[in-house]
């Protein structure tokens, strides 16, 4: 009996040991964390046909106590279309796995994609992200794959990097049957590329980053720049336009700004060309730098989540072009250059941002005591610069010399009260003539409220205030224009 009192608080004590060490041999601690094979897991298969591919992720403990991941599970869950194998067992979630201190275990991933699904259903990119949730912390790695046959530029590995394309001062025509998917950033130098008409060229857009031995350096992905003596050729036409947009056609997308970054002129490049082309969904739509010279004809820039058009110091030629839904500014002028605006029309409603700026300086210091600065040459004809706010003019002279600060404005309409006061550009109108000054009641367009900008048919102000310009005989919507007394703006009305 004795025996067994005294052996008794040890056998009472033990399961309280045990638990104890337990405790112990796992870190709690948020700072430890787990790391991975790699941030991103590419499936580096273009599907042509119904099929699968699968990826390994190894996921490191490297602390000196265990780990315990409270869970692993896919961020779409059930409506995901990959499928997990956490060491060794099937599910697309997973609670509790335990690592060993400094050792790691396997994340099988899978996925199936049916190319001939619309793009709704099996996207150009399909990715999301399979989450670590460990001693409170959160931790991600995307898992992406490519779900329809198409031309990846500059490569289905181009997410965050920059790939560039010279032709020795040839053609690149695009006119592959697939459509293209520019994935990351693409250079164009030495060469032109001529995009024909209907081609579709979809942009994947995110953040990118630049890892240095400071800092980590983040920016906006998915973009084509030209440089030297690169060109952009676009050659859409009236029945089959050329279509810049976001690679995300979920219809919660459909009027979704900033998914991808824009078109980027850099400076020297020229003789660039745009017709009958739609720019939609981006950052910016197009930027003309230092010395690029652009044409742009019958095109559309909207839902940017900054300007639609930036020129500085740039020739920029805008004819029947139609600029809305724009942040900041449709149309933004900086640091003089040379412009002609012919029958366009630049709408902002319900944006904080306005019509159009025109400057001939950029500032160095926040006072603009110091800044540099270039002759403005502005020409608009037969425009509408309209929207919801009072101003939708803004002007920049750092010079205070007419001769740098050159613009005028005929036929066109117009929205500006705080502009014409003393302290500001009270001659504004001056430099408009003839225009209309309009105000929120006046009938412009049909319905701005829905984006329809086509004019209204009994009440526009527009109607029949324009003049004729040799050699522009057609709208936007290639109806004729009245050859005598046309309409303001990208549109003619149709009786």
């Amino acid at each position: 009996m004795r025996l067994l009192f005294r052996l008794a608080p040890a056998l009472f004590l033990l399961p309280l040991l045990l638990t104890f060490c337990q405790k112990e041999r796992f870190t709690t601690d948020p700072v430890d964390k787990l790391e991975f094979s790699t941030d991103t897991l590419r499936f580096d298969t273009t599907f042509t046909e119904i099929g699968s591919a699968t990826r390994i992720l190894k996921v490191y403990n490297r602390h000196n106590k265990s780990i315990r991941i409270s869970k692993i599970y896919l961020a779409n869950g059930a409506a995901s279309r990959f499928n997990l194998n956490i060491d060794g067992i099937a599910g697309d979630s997973q609670t509790d796995i335990e690592i060993a201190p400094n050792d790691s275990l396997y994340v099988f991933a899978e996925v199936t994609i049916n190319p001939d699904q619309p793009v709704s259903a099996s996207p150009f990119v399909v990715s999301e992200d399979v989450v670590f949730e460990t001693n409170g912390n959160v931790q991600k790695v995307v898992v992406e794959a490519w779900g329809q046959n198409a031309v990846y530029l500059p490569s289905r590995y181009g997410a965050g990097g920059q790939v560039g394309y010279g032709c020795d001062g040839g053609e690149w025509v695009w006119d592959d049957p697939r459509p293209y998917v520019i994935y990351g950033i693409l250079v164009i130098d030495q060469c032109t590329v001529r995009i024909p008409a209907g081609k579709h060229v979809y942009v994947h857009g995110g953040l990118g980053k630049i890892v240095t031995d400071t800092a980590i350096l983040r920016y906006n992905d998915g973009f084509m720049a030209f440089q030297g003596s690169g060109k952009l050729i676009v050659e859409g036409t009236q029945d089959n336009p050329v279509i810049f947009e976001s690679d995300r056609l979920e219809s919660e997308f459909d009027e979704e700004a900033g998914q991808w970054t824009g078109i980027w002129l850099q400076s020297g490049s020229s003789g660039h060309r745009i017709d009958h082309c739609i720019i939609r969904n981006s950052v910016i739509g197009v930027r003309a730098d230092s010395a690029v010279d652009l044409t742009l004809r019958n095109t559309q820039i909207y839902n940017t989540a900054g300007p639609a058009l930036i020129g500085v110091h740039a020739k920029i030629d805008a004819e029947n072009c139609l600029f809305y839904s724009n942040a900041g500014y449709c149309i933004q002028l900086e640091y003089g250059g040379e412009y002609n605006f012919t029958y366009c029309t630049a709408a902002n409603y319900g944006i904080d941002g306005e019509a159009i700026k025109m400057g001939n300086a950029i500032c160095l210091d926040p006072a603009c005591e110091s800044y540099v600065a270039n002759r403005l040459q502005a020409r608009f004809q037969n425009c509408i610069l309209f929207g919801s706010r009072a101003d939708q003019v803004t002007l920049f002279d750092r010079v205070d010399d007419p001769a740098m600060f050159d613009y005028q404005l005929k036929n066109c309409i117009v929205r500006v009260k705080d502009l014409l006061k003393d302290n500001a550009y009270p001659d504004f109108l001056d430099h408009c003539q003839p225009c209309i000054n309009a105000d929120s009641q006046d009938t412009i367009f049909l319905d701005p409220n829905r984006y329809e900008f086509r004019l209204d048919t009994l009440h526009s102000i527009a109607n029949r205030y324009a003049l004729p310009v040799p050699g522009v005989d057609k709208d936007l919507d290639g109806k004729a224009r009245d050859a005598n007394m046309p309409d303001a703006g990208c549109f003619e009305i149709e009786f």
